[in-house]
């Protein structure tokens, strides 16, 4: 692939990474973590039903991961709120972002043929690294234990739908459908699960906090549907190592407006991140 083809996919995907952290901000400053992330999947779903009608449909052997996707999917928003009930942004974002780029790159140089070269190796290592000394916890009181094991947990979470999304777009031969069929189904399953007990508080918060849920709604649309269009195009790995630079994002915004205190050890993980991200660009 040409140069400025890389540059074009590369550029994309750290502006998607912004959106990611837009959007996971959005869910911890929200005074119902649970309903603030309904609201934001509940908005997508708008969002996949308006455009799939106009969209070539995925091919049938992506349906597979389309399914196990939606399970994935569902587990990883209610970790993700419940997380951010019980610890600051800076510590448990970047854990969560930060261990799954790892584990995606193992499992898909072992079981997808995405051969990495030793620089692309080391710039995954070294975003990793840095990405990891970002939430190593300074704060007890901001970083349990309990809490910091649910990060994890949503790591494996997350790299397991990273490998499923990425493999099922390459099969779908159309990766823009089968990302919105992606929020359209977790959407849909959010909403209905909340149903039955939460019917009310629901519709409360999202007529109160419907900016929120829109602007979420589309951040999360935009972050994940280029990582996925990216993926089609690069090796899986990369491609999730250098979305994972959402965390450089996620601790400023968590530090300027969520008010959250930013530690030198993170500061020095930012800088080490920053480093990884221009291994991993100049990697062969």
């Amino acid at each position: 692939m040409a140069s400025i083809g890389l540059n074009f996919i590369y550029g994309s995907v750290l502006v998607a990474a912004l959106f990611h952290a837009l959007w996971n901000a959005l869910i911890k400053g929200s005074p119902d973590k649970l309903l603030s992330a309904i609201g934001i999947t509940g908005f997508a779903t708008l969002l996949a039903v308006l455009s799939l009608p106009w969209m070539t449909q995925p091919a049938l052997a992506s349906w597979p991961c389309l399914a196990t996707s939606l399970v994935l999917q569902v587990t990883y928003m209610r970790l993700v709120a419940k997380i951010y009930r019980e610890s600051d942004m800076s510590v448990s974002y970047p854990v969560m972002r930060g261990t799954a780029p790892l584990l995606v790159a193992l499992a898909s140089a072992a079981f997808f043929q995405d051969a990495l070269s030793p620089a692309a190796m080391a710039g995954v290592g070294t975003i990793c690294a840095g990405i990891l000394c970002l939430g190593w916890p300074s704060d007890r009181g901001s970083s349990r234990p309990s809490n910091l094991k649910l990060a994890l947990l949503n790591a494996l979470v997350i790299a397991s739908y990273t490998l499923v999304d990425g493999t099922g777009a390459r099969l779908s031969e159309a990766p823009a459908s089968y990302t919105m069929w992606v929020f359209l189904l977790q959407g849909t399953v959010m909403v209905a699960m909340a149903m039955p007990k939460h019917r009310q508080a629901l519709f409360l918060h999202v007529r109160t906090y419907w900016k929120a849920a829109v602007l979420g709604g589309f951040g999360t649309v935009i972050s994940y549907g280029v990582a996925l269009w990216a993926m089609t195009l690069a090796p899986i790995a990369i491609i999730a190592a250098l979305r994972e630079t959402s965390i450089l994002f996620g601790v400023l915004i968590s530090g300027i407006f969520l008010h959250e205190r930013l530690t030198a050890a993170r500061m020095v993980g930012a800088c080490i991140l920053v480093l990884g991200a221009i291994v991993l660009r100049l990697a062969p």
